[in-house]
């Protein structure tokens, strides 16, 4: 491959990117190969999975830090509504601080962490905190680094699963991408493993159209960081704000913080957060597939579209729709197939293309390099600096 989204390989090199361009593009194939490591041991996971969903009452903890809290985020609304169980997503930066205010001693939970590494301090201190505090716990890993601390810890006991991503996700540049979308990708598909066929279909929808994204919309992304905006916004309703957290975390990450990246909900952005609006502000909207959502994410398209000054809005939908091509000044239409109906947990895995590939460009914009954007070492790869202190209580 000599180009990546039109640049020379040898350039991407040269300025710092390649890592971080090879593994947003190379996603689609990760996914597939992700499915295939499903596949394999489906029998196994479907297992595990359903013994441990069968006690009552259980609940399910999503954990990580950062991109990998995210991945919980998304997910969440999702898993809930099809198992019917307690679904809660809980970054491991919150349960290592403040252990019994999330963690119950009586209450039979399954706690699933997602980590890159696997070497992160939360994430290795929060897998003992549970083993230490809930008197019936399971644990699944989904982690990227089969050789990682969390990994190697969590194979030695039979009430847990590790589940291994393809070894490519674990990304060599600073920021996550292709190992969040595998770990969400894992987790929508491992906790309905009875439907793996029919969601099969579904991903591979949603692989074609990831191709689409990335090989015909780099010049659209361009037109847009090329408007120079210095505040960027993403609004999203639920599985979609925990989608707009990590669009912007890596717009803030890949431009080392020089880009002012913020992310809402839809209906809480009314109230203070939209004070962030000047002439020089970008607000995405990731918009609901789902039909009554849709209408208050429409409803605050027209008004940041209406709204005096030179800012602009974008509106990243699903399946084309006539009525937002008038309340956006672009829009983008993810499924390039026929209207689908399809849960935003699982639009999410095109939605975030997008995300990810204004926050690459626009640090090449700035002059930064996307695989290193810190290289004073303040913000690293795998947090360093956390002392895990000892819980006695």
């Amino acid at each position: 491959m000599n180009k990546l989204f039109n640049i020379d390989v040898n350039e991407l090199k040269k300025v710092g990117g390649y890592h971080t361009a090879k593994e947003v593009y190379h996603q689609p194939k990760i996914w597939k190969e992700t499915l295939d490591i499903i596949n394999l041991n489906k029998e196994q996971i479907s297992a595990f999975i359903n013994e441990k969903l069968n006690k009552d009452p259980v609940r399910i903890i999503l954990t990580g830090a950062g991109t990998s809290a995210y991945v919980g985020d998304i997910a969440a609304p999702y898993l809930s509504r099809i198992l019917g169980v307690r679904v809660e997503a809980i970054a491991t930066t919150d349960i290592v601080s403040n252990p019994e205010d999330f963690l119950k001693k009586d209450t039979p939970t399954i706690l699933v962490s997602f980590a890159r590494s696997g070497n992160s301090p939360e994430s290795v201190a929060t897998y003992d905190l549970a083993e230490q505090l809930v008197n019936d716990i399971n644990q699944v890993i989904i982690t990227c680094n089969k050789d990682g601390a969390l990994a190697k810890k969590a194979k030695g006991n039979n009430n847990n699963l590790v589940i291994l991503m393809p070894e490519e996700s674990n990304d060599q540049s600073f920021a996550m991408t292709s190992s969040f979308s595998c770990m969400l990708l894992t987790t929508l598909i491992i906790f309905d493993i009875k439907n793996l066929n029919r969601n099969t279909v579904t991903i591979e929808n949603i692989m074609t159209n990831a191709n689409k994204i990335l090989n015909t919309e780099v010049g659209e992304i361009l037109n847009l960081v090329k408007l120079g905006c210095d505040r960027v916004v993403y609004l999203g309703s639920s599985a979609l704000n925990g989608l707009s957290k990590e669009a912007a975390l890596k717009n803030l990450e890949l431009t080392s913080g020089k880009v002012n990246s913020t992310s809402e909900s839809v209906l809480g952005f009314r109230h203070g957060p939209k004070s962030i609006v000047n002439e020089k502000t970008l607000v995405f909207v990731f918009v609901s597939n789902d039909e009554y959502t849709r209408k208050y994410d429409i409803d605050l398209l027209k008004e940041i579209y209406n709204d005096k000054g030179n800012h602009k809005v974008v509106a990243i939908t699903y399946n084309k729709d006539t009525e937002i091509d008038k309340i956006a000044d672009k829009v983008f239409i993810a499924n390039s197939g026929e209207h689908e109906v399809i849960t935003d947990a699982f639009g999410a895995l095109d939605f975030v293309l997008y995300a990810q590939m204004f926050a690459f460009f626009y640090s090449l914009k700035l002059g930064i390099s996307p695989d290193n954007p810190r290289p004073d070492g303040t913000v690293n790869r795998v947090v360093k600096g956390v002392t895990i202190h000892q819980y006695d209580k």
